[in-house]
């Protein structure tokens, strides 16, 4: 695959970035993909390494090392064929996926790997460009109808091979857009939302059809999950329609953090203040948004939420951002004789912690403090204290608590469920963690425990990726179909 010698010869191209000051003026995507020599390059340095661990360490299981080749032999448009055969969305996880085929590829053993990431960047890129992404509408329809509820990226891969065989498809969303975390909580310097509408297009073409500002059973009283639904659908008047139901929600529910203070005015979780700037950008009003102007922000949560926060709180011009995480820092760099070809555990450095933030680690959160007389119920600061590991469990450090200025803290700390409602409505039975259960077996699989409802993506495995969602979406559609038909033609 590649050049026989390309690892040898060539060395790993980064997709470059706008200078930080250019780019925290706006809020488009300012990655500056890969030139098509530079991809070429980066398409031979992968090995013909004859086990192509990349395959498996990618959860859609890309055929990594043909595109990579077709890229390096100049036939991009059997390259971007190759790739759509496994992955319905590339422009998706060619932006916002961590790449964990990249952790996988041999070369990532005692090199540095192929830059698998930024070449199916550049395929899909190409390919819209070149007018090879077009509608696959079925030459035959089935006469059975599917409800997808929830339009994030498993609702999306689902509904569209479930169309692409002849299935009716009606897609559920509760938001007023499509996309579900794609289009709420991915800020759109990750990706623009451009993307999502013009797939939607695609599908719309190929007869799926879209309802948005739907919600599907209720939402619990108290819900922390933002609910802008017009109008209610029961589980009832769907299994009256449809002859399957896929659940695809999401797994919506925050961690929160039930520290004292907690009901102070500026703490609030990053699924409040990340969506309200998407709207922003898509030219909605958004009454009383959540602000980071000239504030002092602090990020409780260490992940892609967090680095999200950090990236939005910067545009607006925060006058400082700070990200707590629990845990010890990482070390800088992975053993990778001990985690090849897993994901390893080391420090990952975000193009927005690059743009201003301070990183604290081993750190906790004691207090919530609120201001004097009249600022009484507005934060003002917050109480830490620093931690460690011991016998397997976490402990404050003694003499370690300070009081750190806070005029806004987003809480960024994952997701713990779907929204409970969702699958209480449909009387689906959960696991302990709350999700659907619902098994990945080869024959049967992704059913939950009511009668043609099956369920996929985040709402059945928890939080996860991008990569996963789109995985899980494809593999629920394919026994959505055989349950319809007996057996499915549809790839697993």
């Amino acid at each position: 695959m590649g050049k026989v010698t390309g690892f040898m010869e060539y060395e790993r191209v980064e997709e470059a970035y706008e200078p930080a000051p250019t780019r925290l003026k706006h809020y488009k995507e300012f990655v500056i993909g890969l030139k098509e020599d530079e991809a070429r390059v980066q398409g031979a340095r992968c090995m013909d390494c004859g086990i192509p661990f990349c395959n498996s360490g990618c959860p859609v299981n890309n055929v990594i090392p043909d595109f990579n080749d077709l890229v390096y032999r100049n036939e991009w448009q059997r390259a971007i064929d190759v790739l759509h055969s496994t992955n319905n969305f590339p422009e998706f996880t060619g932006r916002i996926c961590p790449a964990p085929c990249e952790a996988a590829c041999t070369l990532n053993f005692n090199d540095e790997a192929v830059g698998i990431k930024s070449v199916e960047r550049a395929i899909i890129d190409r390919a819209w460009a070149e007018g090879w992404v077009a509608p696959q509408p079925s030459k035959i329809k089935t006469g059975r109808k599917v409800a997808v509820i929830g339009s994030g990226p498993a609702g999306l891969a689902a509904a569209q091979q479930l169309a692409r065989v002849g299935h009716d498809v009606t897609v559920f969303e509760k938001n007023d857009r499509i996309g579900g975390l794609l289009r709420y909580g991915i800020p759109d310097f990750k990706m623009e939302k451009s993307l999502i509408d013009r797939r939607v297009q695609q599908m719309e073409a190929e007869g799926v059809s879209f309802r948005t500002g739907v919600l599907v059973g209720k939402m619990p009283e108290g819900s922390k999950v933002t609910n802008l639904a017009k109008q209610t659908v029961s589980p009832e008047q769907l299994a009256k329609e449809f002859d399957a139901v896929l659940l695809a929600g999401g797994a919506e529910q925050p961690r929160d953090l039930p520290a004292p203070g907690r009901d102070l005015a500026g703490v609030h979780f990053a699924m409040e203040f990340l969506p309200q700037q998407n709207r922003v950008n898509a030219g909605d009003q958004v009454k009383d948004q959540i602000m980071a102007t000239g504030k002092h922000v602090i990020v409780i949560g260490g992940g892609d939420t967090g680095s999200d926060c950090v990236g939005t709180s910067n545009r607006h011009g925060a006058a400082s951002v700070t990200q707590f995480e629990l845990m010890p820092m990482p070390p800088e760099h992975e053993n990778k004789a001990l985690t090849w070809p897993y994901w390893p555990y080391k420090l990952r450095t975000s193009s927005s912690h690059e743009e201003g933030c301070e990183r604290e680690f081993a750190i906790a959160t004691k207090e919530f403090m609120g201001g004097e007389g009249k600022d009484s119920g507005k934060l003002a600061a917050i109480k830490t204290v620093r931690v460690e590991w011991k016998d397997g469990k976490m402990v404050e450090v003694p003499g370690s608590e300070q009081v750190l200025k806070a005029d806004l803290v987003l809480l960024a700390m994952g997701f713990v469920s779907p929204v409970a409602s969702v699958l209480e409505s449909f009387g689906v039975e959960k696991d302990a963690r709350g999700n659907a259960r619902a098994s990945t077996d080869f024959m049967g699989g992704y059913q939950t425990s009511v009668d043609k409802v099956f369920a996929a993506g985040d709402i059945r495995r928890g939080q996860s990726l991008v990569v996963w969602a789109i995985r899980e979406g494809r593999q629920a559609a394919r026994a959505v179909d055989e349950f319809l038909m007996g057996a499915s033609e549809l790839p697993r």
